[in-house]
C-alpha cells in the first residue's frame, strides 16, 4: 500500500511522499497529528502570536503526537494565494485545518470538499460569511462588532459632538474588518439594524465619513502609512482616524515619523486616533502619546485554543462553543502600562 507523509516543503506547501508497502498515514492508529494553521499572512506580527500559541499547545500536548503546520501566504493579497492553500491541505489529507480567511467566500469554496474528506476545520481571527457557516464547526476568535463597537467608544470619548471621520479598514472582502466596520459606524451613528459593513456616515449622530475613506490597506504596511498621512495632511482638521487593525502601527518607525507633526493634536483631543489590536509595538506607541487608545484582540489565546480543539475533535469530543470568543483588551494611556499586549 502507499503511505502517505506529510512534509514541509520550500514553498510553505505539504510534498506527498510515496513509499511502497506501508501502511497508509491515514489508517494508522497512532500516527502524528498534523493540524494546519492558515493565517492571512505570515508577514503580519498579529500572527506571530497566534503561531507561539498553537507552539505552546503542541508542547504540552506532546510534539510527538501533534504538530502544528503553520502556513500561508508570504503577504496579503486578494485571498486566492490563501484559498489555494487551504484546498491543496484539503487535498492531501491534514487532520484539520483553522484558517483566518481573508476572502471569505474564496475561502469557503475551498473548503468543498473537507466534509467529505472528514477533516474537521475552525475559522479563526475572521470568520466564512453566514450563509457558508456549515463549512466549518465553529468560529475561534474575537467578537470583531465589539472591536469597532469599542474603537468607536474611545473616539466619542475625546470627540462627544462628532466631526468627520475616516475608517482604515483591511480587504474589502475580509469579513472581520467589515464586521469592525460595522460596529464603528453603528454606534457612531447611533443606528441599528444595518449589515456589515454598516451604512457609510453621512451626518448621523454628528458624524460624517470625508471623501476618499474607508481607505482599504490589504495588509500592506508601507502602504497603510502613506493612506494614513496623505488622510490627515488632506483634511487638517480631521476629527478622527480609526484604523481596523494595527496596519501602520506593525511599522514603529514609519509609523511615529508619519505622527510626529500631529502629536500634538493626539495628545489635545483635537484628533482621535483609536486603532485596532494591542502588539508590543503598539502599546509602545501608545505610551510615546502617537494614539488616543487601542483595542486589542488576543491572537495568541487564537492558536492555541485551535489546536486543543482539533485535537478534542480528532479524540471524539464535541467542537467547541460555536462562536467561541477569545475576549478583547481596551487599552489607554491611563492603563498603558499594564494592558495586555496581545500574547500569552
Amino acid at each position: 500500500m502507499l503511505k502517505r507523509v506529510l512534509m514541509a516543503g520550500a514553498a510553505g506547501a505539504f510534498v506527498i511522499v510515496g513509499v511502497l508497502g506501508m501502511t497508509s498515514v491515514s489508517q494508522s492508529q497512532d500516527k502524528k497529528l498534523v493540524f494546519a494553521v492558515v493565517p492571512k499572512a505570515l508577514n503580519n506580527p498579529f500572527y506571530d502570536q497566534a503561531k507561539a500559541g498553537c507552539e505552546k499547545a503542541v508542547a504540552e500536548i506532546g510534539a510527538d503526537k501533534v504538530e502544528c503546520f503553520f502556513t500561508g501566504p508570504g503577504e496579503h493579497g486578494g485571498g486566492d494565494e490563501q484559498a489555494q492553500i487551504v484546498a491543496d491541505l484539503v487535498a492531501k489529507g491534514v487532520d484539520g485545518i483553522a484558517v483566518s480567511p481573508s476572502n471569505a467566500a474564496a475561502i469557503a469554496a475551498a473548503l468543498k470538499d473537507a466534509k467529505a474528506a472528514n477533516i474537521p476545520v475552525l475559522t479563526f481571527d475572521s470568520d466564512l460569511l453566514p450563509e457558508d457557516a456549515g463549512e466549518r464547526l465553529a468560529y475561534v476568535g474575537t467578537h470583531n462588532y465589539e472591536i469597532g463597537t469599542n474603537l468607536a467608544k474611545l473616539v466619542m470619548e475625546a470627540k462627544p459632538k462628532g466631526g468627520t471621520v475616516c475608517i482604515q479598514s483591511g480587504g474589502a472582502a475580509a469579513a472581520n474588518h467589515n464586521e469592525r466596520m460595522q460596529g464603528i459606524r453603528d454606534t457612531l451613528g447611533a443606528m441599528t439594524g444595518t449589515t456589515s459593513p454598516g451604512e457609510k456616515l453621512t451626518g448621523q449622530n454628528g458624524w460624517t465619513e470625508v471623501d476618499g475613506c474607508p481607505l482599504y490597506t490589504n495588509d500592506d504596511f508601507p502602504l497603510s502609512v502613506q493612506q494614513e498621512e496623505d488622510i490627515l495632511n488632506k483634511y487638517p482638521d480631521l476629527d478622527a482616524f480609526i484604523p481596523t487593525g494595527g496596519f501602520a502601527q506593525f511599522l514603529p518607525d514609519a509609523n511615529a515619523a508619519m505622527l510626529e507633526p500631529f502629536k500634538e493634536r493626539i495628545a489635545s483631543g483635537k484628533l482621535a486616533l483609536a486603532v485596532a489590536d494591542t502588539l508590543p509595538m503598539q502599546i509602545d506607541a501608545l505610551k510615546a502619546g502617537l494614539a488616543t487608545g487601542n483595542v486589542g484582540q488576543r491572537p495568541f489565546e487564537m492558536g492555541y485554543k485551535v489546536i486543543y480543539a482539533l485535537k478534542d475533535i480528532h479524540d471524539g469530543k464535541a467542537p467547541p462553543a460555536d462562536p467561541t470568543y477569545t475576549g478583547l483588551d481596551v487599552c489607554t494611556p491611563k492603563n498603558a502600562d499594564t494592558c495586555v499586549g496581545g500574547g500569552g
